[in-house]
């Protein structure tokens, strides 16, 4: 790279020759630039667009092989140096977080407020930027949903260069186009996101976790629909099997004040008792393997699968690896086998498409992702590419890392 395009990046940023750590999906770029505001991050792009450079952005990079491969990487901006907290309304339960801020911080600097971001970390170390770029989310996303329905404004820089904010600072917004959901879930394709405006939600009064074993896959999906059904006003509703055949464990999170949890945790455990088969008991924090991906899928091979809720026991009984996720909102982390990655998924995409779900390579090597469709059949691809082309007519931000090459 000519050294006056490094100082033309480095006008407003720090910037290092790219190493072998900062491969993405084994491909190194040339440099890396640490900006630390969204004034930076605009020079920065304006001048790789300029020099016609290929942009991928990371956060922490715990996610950044989620995706396709990209099919060029010249230069990584990196927003981990975006850590400030910009402003909290804790009267209106709205925070405005600069996208290098790790979630964990975040929610250590709301608690003192008595409150949270109704988001859980499904990485250890991520970032409010890679949350959103992902669309990731974890247990709590069904009671609260997920990224894109906790997002109410978004300031992204474009390939060119150019600041661009969408939504607001208050909850209930103006009519029109919500585009921070287009920003969720794409991966960096559509622009670099700098800061990111949330509602809020008051932390519990009192929580307790409710959890109980069966070995038999049709049990635990008959407790998770009892409680699904009942009034007890579960927060999150999670499976975990570690092994196709071996015991899935259900776990039941519940809140609320103090007075009133504890009837409420006996009633779900006769409703697990009953259906599953097994004695439930009762916790005052989650267990252990809560809220993370399982071990063999959070860097790959690992898919992420949805279905109908209903369709449960035979998710749970045809799924060819790990299983672990939010069974209450039918979204789960499936692990694959490293020999036959693309069986497996085409396996996954036809159990997922009996049951109104998809199923996406959610991580995995850079050689397997290269011998397998990543995403599946899109039904709204032409739309998409209609986007990529109007926020980034000549795809240099993280070339090729979504749907349909985009």
């Amino acid at each position: 790279m000519p050294a006056d395009t490094i100082d033309e990046l480095g006008a407003a940023s720090e910037v290092h020759r790219g190493t072998a750590a900062d491969a993405v999906d084994g491909m190194v770029p040339a440099l890396v630039a640490y900006p630390r505001s969204t004034a930076a991050v605009s020079t920065v792009l304006r001048a790789a667009h300029g020099r016609g450079l290929r942009v991928v952005p990371r956060g922490a990079g715990t996610r950044l092989s989620w995706g396709d491969a990209p099919s060029a990487v010249d230069l990584v901006v990196d927003v981990s140096r975006l850590d400030s907290v910009v402003s909290h309304a804790a009267g209106d339960l709205v925070v405005t977080v600069a996208a290098g801020v790790a979630l964990a911080t975040l929610q250590e600097a709301l608690a003192p407020h008595g409150q949270r971001l109704a988001l859980d970390p499904v990485v250890t170390g991520g970032t409010i930027g890679g949350a959103i770029a992902t669309a990731s989310a974890g247990p709590l996303r069904y009671r609260y949903g997920s990224v894109r329905d906790l997002l109410i404004g978004i300031t992204v820089v474009r390939a060119d260069g150019i600041v661009t904010h969408a939504g607001g600072t208050v909850v209930k917004n103006v009519a029109g186009y919500d585009l921070g959901k287009l920003y969720t879930g794409s991966l960096g394709t559509l622009g670099v996101i700098t800061e990111a405006v949330f509602r809020l939600h008051p932390l519990p009064e009192a929580a307790r976790w409710v959890t109980v074993a069966t070995p038999d896959s049709q049990r635990a999906a008959a407790a998770v629909a009892a409680v699904r059904s009942s009034q007890n006003d579960a927060v999150a509703l999670e499976v975990d099997r570690p092994v196709p055949g071996e015991p899935v464990t259900i776990g039941v999170a519940l809140e609320g004040i103090a007075a009133g949890i504890g009837a409420r945790c006996d009633e779900v455990c006769r409703l697990l008792g009953d259906t599953a088969g097994a004695r439930a008991s009762v916790a005052d924090s989650p267990p252990d393997w809560w809220g993370l991906l399982p071990h063999d899928t959070a860097t790959g091979p690992g898919a992420t699968l949805t279905h109908e809720p209903a369709a449960l026991g035979d998710v749970l009984a045809q799924a060819p690896g790990a299983v672990r996720g939010s069974a209450g909102a039918g979204v789960l982390a499936v692990g694959l086998h490293a020999t036959r990655v693309g069986e497996d998924l085409d396996a996954l995409r036809v159990l997922a498409g009996r049951h109104g779900g998809s199923a996406v390579l959610r991580c995995a090597s850079p050689d397997v992702k290269q011998r397998c469709d990543v995403w599946g059949p899109v039904p709204a691809l032409p739309l998409m590419q209609r986007v990529k082309n109007e926020f980034d007519p000549e795809h240099r931000l993280a070339p090729g890392r979504f749907v349909g090459g985009i």
